[in-house]
């Protein structure tokens, strides 16, 4: 087993992999695998397809870290990875069947993640999140869930850093109506 230090950086680790220590892969798949697989589920709402594409994800990954980098987030590039190979599968299951539901630190805003993390509220705000309008629902996802800064959701979506803004505001705002209606209080 090869030596591999937890506080190795993700592009040091790449750097290493890509260099011919095909064995530091394996602490890139520790780290992002759950990640991923939470992050890709929560766009597809199918485990089983979740499974694929994170293992899609991870391969074609790691086939392409020659074309990374390693002066910009390891973290972005791989997201942007899941990210296209989720559209992919989706789309090639609505070729074959209807029955697939549509798609799915700079500005912190703590009443919003209390409203998500509480438990007693979490099962009412994720019924009102799938509701919220699929690019909203997904920004709301990588800022509160996965964590990411705007701009690294801005990499992982393609859009400029002041259009994740506007989408996190509106996304607020619709999920704060949707739990509204639905009876759910702050």
């Amino acid at each position: 087993m090869p030596y591999t230090n937890s506080e190795d950086t993700d592009e040091s680790i790449v750097t290493r992999t890509v260099a011919g220590d095909i064995d530091a892969y394996a602490e890139i798949v520790q780290r992002y695998e759950a990640k991923l697989h939470r992050y890709v589920t929560y766009l597809c709402h199918n485990r089983t397809m979740a499974d694929d594409v994170v293992q899609d994800t991870l391969i074609k990954a790691y086939q392409n870290l020659n074309g990374f980098n390693p002066h910009y987030k390891f973290s972005s590039w791989i997201y942007r990875i899941a990210h296209n190979e989720t559209m992919n599968a989706i789309k090639k299951i609505r070729y074959t069947t209807d029955d697939i539901d549509e798609l799915p630190d700079q500005h912190y805003d703590q009443g919003v993640e209390e409203l998500i993390d509480s438990d007693i509220l979490k099962q009412h705000v994720r019924g009102c999140l799938d509701k919220l309008d699929p690019k909203y629902r997904e920004v709301v996802q990588l800022i509160y869930f996965e964590h990411m800064k705007y701009d690294e959701a801005s990499d992982v979506l393609r859009v400029p850093t002041s259009t994740i803004g506007v989408w996190l505001s509106r996304a607020k705002a619709q999920l704060k109506e949707l739990c509204r209606q639905q009876g759910v209080k702050r």
